[in-house]
Order: C-alpha cells, then structure tokens, then sequence
C-alpha cells in the first residue's frame, strides 16, 4: 500500500442514506402543515413529523461526511464544517471503537502532536469483518508514512476497557448521582418534621382557635358517588356525591374497591389535605413519606455514584499506561458497594436523621465501617496495574533465539514445588491467533506434564482433541499487558506473550503466574515418547 498517492472515503449504503432525507423532508411537511393549518403544535402528527425530521438531519449528516487524504494532508467535510491537518501534525491513526445495544463499530481516530484527539466521520466498520475498512486504514497509514513522521509501533485499538478511554461520560454520571443524592439528603428533615407533626396531631373541637385548625384533623361526613379503579397503571378515583368536600380523590386501585357507591364515609383533613376516607369496611390512607425512605434513596445515590467514581479512578491509576492498554475490571469496587449497601441502607432506614447515640447502634455503625474500609482495600489490591517484571511477573524480553528462549530471558521466578510438574496440569490459556495446533481458535486450555504441552478445547482430564505445540520453532519475542487489539474475550487480568512461530507473530495469553509457567515448559523443546496430533 506504500504506492498509494490519494485516498477519498465516502459514506456507503447512500440509497438507504437518502431514504432518511426524504423521510425527514416528508417529516417536516406534515409537522409544518399540522401546525399551520390544524392548529396543532403538540399531537401524534406534529411528533412523528419532527422523529422523521431528526432522521433525516442525521442521514443528511452521515450523507455529506467525506474525508480525503493526499500529500498534504486530510481534508474532512462534515454537514457543519471543513477542515484539514497536515500529515507533520499527525502524531498517530488509531482504530476507536464505539458501541450500541446491539454491535461495536470501528473509527479511525486522529492524534495531533499537541495531545489533541479528534474521531474521523470515515471511514467506519459496523461489522467487524470489512475488508473495505482495513484497506483504507492501512492507505491511511501508507500515506502517513511516507509524508509525515508516524510514531513506530503497532495500530492502537481503543476499546470501552482501555486507559485511553475518555472519562467525562463517567463523570458526569457521578455528578448527576452525587447531586440526587444531595437532593434526597435536604428532603429528610422536612419529611422527618412532616411525620412527626401527622403523628402529634388531634381532632379539632369546637374551641379549637380558627388560627390552628390548619394543624388539628378536621373530620367530615361525606357519600361517595361512584368509584373508578384504574387498570394497571391509570389512576384510580372517588367522586362524592355534591362535590363535597370535594370533587374526587385520587386513590389506591384497592381503595376504590373497597369503597362502594353511595357508601357514607369519614374524611379526614389535615393542612388542607384529605389524610383518610374511612368507610365500613375500608380504610384508605394517604402516604406518608418517611424520613428513613429519603435517606434510604440518597445512601443509594451515594453508592451508586460510587461505580463511575471508581471508573474515573482506574483511568487515573492508569495514567502511565498506553492508551490501548486494557485496565483492571472495577467490579471487585462494585462487589465492596454492594457489601457496604448490606449495612448502610438498613442502618440509613432505621436511623435517618440524627447520629446514633444507642450502643447497638454505635456498633453497628462501627462494624459496618470496618467491613467497608475492609472491602475497600481488598478492592483497591485486586485492581492494582501487574506489569510485567514485577516480583512474580513475567519479564519483558527482547527477541531471543529458539529453543530454551524462556529460561535464558529469566520469565518469571522458580516454581515452588518441582513436584508439580509429574501428572497433568490443564492451565486456563489460550493462543489468539489461528494455526495449525490452534485452529480456528478453539483452544480454551494448555495441558502440561506427561507429555509435550498441548493445546486442549476442555479443562480436562484426559488430552482428547489435544494439539501438539511445537515449542522447538517457538521464540519468546515480548511479554507484555493486554491490549484493545486483543478482543474483549480475553480477562484483564491476563498477561500476552508474542512469540515467533517460523516468522509469524502468534499471541499466548494466560494469567501472569500461569503464562509464567507455559513459557517455561515451552523453553527447551520437549521430547517424550507421547505423540499428540
């Protein structure tokens, strides 16, 4: 590709592109007409109209896009504006990776020399499989090289799990979260004042001063007329007989069939809110709200705040990384919110608005806290970055030759036990790139000891469907932590080492200890009367 001289990607699939704008003009007609003509600002026309116009503003956007790159540069035309960047001012082309409910898509993603990032409208993949997409990222590349000052090295892959993934989206989630939370903490006051004052509250007499009656429970005899139980989740109704004391009621569905048509009823009023209907055999009341409930709701806006906190703290522990490497899970945080809410919903119920001054209380505090902090800090150990060349780690190498490449390079530290290699071993691995002893990728397992080490679809026991590996024709080239390239079915707690099979690269991939391990037997060939297809 290092012959190609200009490059123009435009959008694909442009027929069904233009079906979007005429749907959209079409849209825009009858939202035009209806609000001219009908009168009709806010009815199912005019808001279908407008769904067909956002459609088509975006198949007339993806319409127009268009990128090409020559000697200079790359010019980009989007709906709302152009613009162009020299090839010297391009550090680096990168494969982003963006996601719907249903399929992950790639883009090309453009870094200035500055640290700017900015995502090319094309060429894009919503397949995974385009040919067409590769071709144009390699011309891209090709063009890259050969006019400007790409930075050596492989194509970074950006995914949802790699530290080059932005931050603002979880951000702004906590925020939302913390300021709910907020929001739910300054309403449990005056709902705790509210119970209190429902629950402090007599019936009003006739020397009740017309200055407090607004605080006492007024009673009033009432005939309901006739009853409306809502289906599902429509309101439910009780209209009395001469609008008194009021017109209607809204109520429970249970309430309105229990209450019968010309049943007399009590009404209750307290603040000039009816607080109970109570007939002969039913008795509605209105809700409450607890103070324990509100505090219930902002401990879990807190908690929940707490898992795109976390997000935001691992891209930060992960700062050092390379953008496409693959960061550690945050559900070991997720696990210790979960186990914090065990404790702190049910101590938040009980105890909304002030501190606790029981010794129950104080201890149930007190050990909840110890179980969070424990939690935590267990957390915070299961996320730590492993590098490889850590105390236990595999080392990163450079290219070493053939046959005991593993052991010269010093992967890893001695095994505890030589015990451990008589019998067979079936250690979770895999390699990632399909050949004649991993075909198709179906490997799931590598199986050590009594024999050579073989890759293995099932953990065992017995080598049924084993396939050889040649370990005499592979060369230890790098060791190092996942990457976006390497998909999302590998954990991110495993290592990758690159090996040379006869000139191609081919990925192993396994947790840490256990890569540790397999490099190690694949050191030295090994020879042993077992043959394995």
């Amino acid at each position: 590709m290092d012959d190609v001289w200009e490059l123009t990607c435009l959008p694909f699939q442009k027929r069904a592109l233009w079906v979007l704008v005429w749907l959209g003009a079409a849209g825009a007609g009858v939202a035009v007409a209806r609000m001219t003509y009908w009168n009709a600002f806010l009815d199912v026309w005019v808001g279908v109209g407008l769904l067909f116009v956002l459609l088509g503003t975006m198949g007339l956007s993806w319409l127009s896009a268009r990128v090409r790159a020559d000697t200079y540069g790359l010019h980009v035309r989007t709906l709302l504006r152009r613009w162009s960047v020299p090839w010297r001012d391009v550090a680096e082309l990168r494969v982003y990776l963006q996601y719907t409910r249903d399929e992950e898509f790639r883009r090309v993603s453009l870094v200035h020399r500055e640290g700017n990032k900015r995502l090319l409208p094309l060429p894009r993949d919503a397949r995974q499989a385009d040919p067409g997409f590769d071709a144009k990222l390699e011309a891209l590349r090709a063009l890259h090289r050969r006019y400007g000052a790409p930075e050596p090295g492989h194509i970074p892959v950006i995914s949802r799990g790699t530290a080059g993934r932005g931050t603002a989206m979880w951000l702004v989630l906590c925020v939302l979260l913390l300021a709910g939370a907020g929001v739910a903490a300054w309403s449990v006051p005056s709902a705790a004042s509210y119970e209190q004052a429902w629950q402090k509250a007599s019936p009003c007499t006739a020397g009740t001063p017309a200055t407090k009656r607004r605080e006492c429970v007024t009673t009033l005899p009432a005939v309901i007329a006739r009853t409306e139980a809502g289906q599902y989740r429509k309101p439910s109704w009780l209209y009395f007989t001469d609008s008194r004391p009021l017109k209607r009621l809204g109520v429970s569905r249970e309430a309105a069939q229990g209450l019968q048509a010309g049943e007399s009823v009590e009404v209750s009023v307290w603040r000039r809110e009816v607080m109970e209907v109570a007939g002969e055999h039913h008795v509605w009341r209105e809700h409450v709200p607890a103070p324990g409930g509100r505090a219930v709701i902002a401990a879990l806006c807190v908690l929940a705040a707490g898992y795109p906190g976390t997000r935001v703290l691992m891209r930060l522990r992960g700062r050092r990384l390379a953008d496409d490497e693959v960061l550690p899970s945050a559900l070991p945080f997720a696990g210790a919110l979960v186990g914090t809410a065990l404790w702190l919903l049910p101590f938040c119920y009980r105890h909304p608005s002030a501190l606790p001054t029981s010794p129950g209380a104080i201890a149930w505090a007190t050990a909840g806290s110890l179980a969070t902090l424990a939690l935590f800090t267990w957390a915070w150990r299961a996320t730590r970055i492993h590098t490889p060349g850590e105390a236990g780690e595999p080392r990163l190498s450079g290219a070493v030759e053939r046959g005991g490449a593993a052991e010269r390079a010093g992967v890893g530290a001695e095994m505890e036990n030589e015990g451990e290699k008589e019998g067979e071993v079936f250690l979770a691995a895999r390699f990632l790139d399909h050949t004649d002893y991993n075909p198709y990728g179906f490997g799931t397992h590598i199986v050590l000891g009594d024999g050579p080490p073989a890759v293995t679809p099932h953990p065992g026991p017995g080598r049924f469907a084993a396939k050889r590996i040649p370990g005499e024709r592979l060369a230890l080239k790098d060791v190092r932590r996942a990457r976006g390239s390497d998909g999302d079915t590998v954990p991110r707690s495993w290592h990758i080492a690159e090996l040379d099979d006869a000139g191609s690269t081919v990925r192993l991939a396994a947790a840490p200890n256990d890569l540790t391990r397999i490099l190690r037997e694949l050191g030295p060939a090994k020879t042993s009367a077992t043959t394995v297809p």
